[in-house]
This record gives structure tokens, C-alpha cells and sequence, in this order.
């Protein structure tokens, strides 16, 4: 009596892996019933796939423009220092006197006009 039921054991799993495969199973009731569910599954899994593939996509672009904007600070840095460096007093002067300028710095303090 137990190799009948083995034998048919077998012949269940391996109908059933046929059916599997086949995909006569997909046409078996359970499956019929839980369509919605099963299309509910799959259009979850494809949104996350996509909501991971779209963040992935923003932090790269995050990342690249905080690079950006570190270069573009230190060039305003640079730019700025280079800015004072040119606009001093004395670098100023050293400029016009080479130019061969006649202008040159007071030595007398500044007169405050007063409007009656």
C-alpha cells in the first residue's frame, strides 16, 4: 500500500511540475481568484524598481553638483583675493606711477566744506 501511495506521490509532483511549467497552473482557480492581487504585486514591485532606480539617478546628480559648487567656490575665493590684492593703496599707486602719472598721494588731510 505504500508504494501505491509513493508511486503516487510521484506521479502528483511530477503532474504538477509539468503543470507548472506548462503553465496549466496559472488556469487553476486559486490563480483565477487572485488576478487583482497578483497584478497588485507586480505593479508594486515595478514602482519600486523604478522609485530605487530614480533615487539612484538624483543622489549621482546630487553628488555631481556639490562638486560643481565647491570648484565654483574656490574660484570665487580665488578670484576674490586676486580682487584685493589689485584694488590696495598700494598696488594702486605702483600702478599709476608706472604709467608715468604725474598723480601722486596727498600728504595734507582732506578740507570739509560746510553749505551755509
Amino acid at each position: 500500500m505504500e508504494k501505491g501511495k509513493a508511486n503516487n506521490e510521484k506521479k502528483s509532483f511530477k503532474s504538477s511540475l509539468k503543470s507548472i511549467m506548462g503553465g496549466d497552473v496559472l488556469a487553476g482557480d486559486f490563480f483565477r481568484r487572485q488576478t487583482g492581487l497578483l497584478i497588485l504585486l507586480v505593479g508594486i514591485a515595478i514602482f519600486y524598481t523604478h522609485n530605487r532606480y530614480a533615487a539612484q539617478q538624483q543622489q549621482i546628480e546630487i553628488d555631481k553638483l556639490r562638486k560643481e559648487l565647491i570648484d565654483i567656490k574656490y574660484d570665487a575665493l580665488t578670484r576674490s583675493s586676486e580682487l584685493m590684492e589689485k584694488s590696495r593703496q598700494s598696488r594702486i599707486e605702483e600702478y599709476v606711477s608706472q604709467k608715468g602719472s604725474k598723480l601722486e598721494t596727498s600728504t595734507h588731510p582732506p578740507y570739509v566744506i560746510k553749505n551755509k
